[in-house]
């Protein structure tokens, strides 16, 4: 069996859901498609009429690529992370009731995760239990970046509950101010949002739990990070090495090892796009803590097949990952 983690869903329940924020799609004059998120528009992309809002060719999709079994995520755009912290909720709420009946109605080839209003880490945590408990989401999926720190004192009973749930976190950035304070100028040439600065937000993430001793103080905290964890295999070493000897750095990081010890707690999906980089990943991390995922559809979709021998390991990754039972 083959399982994909990482694969962005938008739905046509929720176009209008934030209020003025939208999100709404429509075209221009010449039929090209836009999608638009508060002050953000995206243009291009065709969500109608694709995998991303039609089930049917989605799973046609999965079909070719031999991916047996896809746990839908929120798009990226539409976190809502730096809007009211109500709106945010009503949106999610509903995104998470049509998510839930979309995967219900293809129980054997599809799972989802549930959009959280991270801004309020309180009331995130009690859509997480609705989600999971109510309507049989497998987790949740949200940005690295919503105003409160990740090893915030704020987010402890957040984390407590994902835990006390016994489902995964997953983190996934989003481009930078789309509903938030403005972007840096610079990473908008050439997509380097996406190409550089998800790997770079990916890495601070890692960094974030790590150093701030999330993992100390929630250990059976299962966090799985996108695309590899960004840079975190290549800068490893740098990572390693601050922990032992920088002076900001707590007391339970600084023995040899203690840095690697806590990444190995840690998740990562093994979209990556190139099998160098895979295979430094695998040496960092271990096989033993990644998961399948290919962006299904989007830009950069990979192909699951590529991964071949790996693919039943991975597959068993998810399914203890996911709390799913074998199939």
């Amino acid at each position: 069996m083959t399982i994909d983690i990482h694969a962005h869903v938008v739905l046509e329940q929720v176009l209008g859901a934030a209020g003025r924020h939208g999100p709404e799609i429509g075209a221009d004059a010449a039929g090209e498609p836009w999608f638009r998120v508060a002050g953000y528009r995206l243009d291009g992309v065709r969500y109608r009429g694709s995998a991303f809002m039609d089930v049917d060719l989605r799973i046609a999709g999965m079909d070719r690529a031999g991916i047996d079994f896809q746990v839908l995520s929120p798009n990226p755009l539409t976190y809502f992370h730096h809007i009211d912290a109500a709106e945010a909720l009503g949106f999610c709420r509903r995104h998470n009731d049509a998510m839930a009946a979309l995967v219900a109605a293809h129980p054997d080839r599809l799972g989802g995760f549930a959009a959280l209003p991270m801004q309020d880490p309180g009331a995130a945590a009690d859509e997480l239990e609705r989600a999971v408990d109510e309507l049989g989401l497998l987790g949740a999926y949200v940005g690295v970046e919503f105003g409160t720190p990740l090893d915030a004192p704020e987010m402890d009973a957040f984390y407590a509950r994902v835990v006390r749930l016994d489902v995964p976190l997953f983190f996934h950035p989003a481009p930078p101010g789309i509903d938030g304070p403005p972007a840096d100028a610079r990473p908008r040439r050439f997509d380097l949002d996406l190409i550089c600065g998800f790997a770079a937000d990916e890495t601070l993430t890692v960094a974030t739990l790590i150093y701030g001793e999330v993992l100390d103080r929630h250990p059976t905290l299962d966090v799985c990070v996108s695309h590899g964890g960004g840079a975190t295999p290549f800068l490893v070493g740098r990572m390693a090495r601050a922990a032992r000897v920088r002076p900001w750095s707590p007391a339970s990081l600084r023995a040899d090892g203690a840095f690697e010890a806590r990444l190995a707690k840690l998740w990562f999906d093994a979209h990556v796009q190139d099998r160098r980089a895979c295979r430094l990943l695998e040496e960092v991390v271990g096989r033993d803590r990644l998961v399948m995922g290919t962006n299904f559809a989007g830009w950069d979709q990979g192909d699951a097949l590529e991964l071949g021998d790996w693919s039943k390991d991975l597959a068993a990754n998810a399914r203890r990952l996911l709390r799913i039972e074998a199939g």
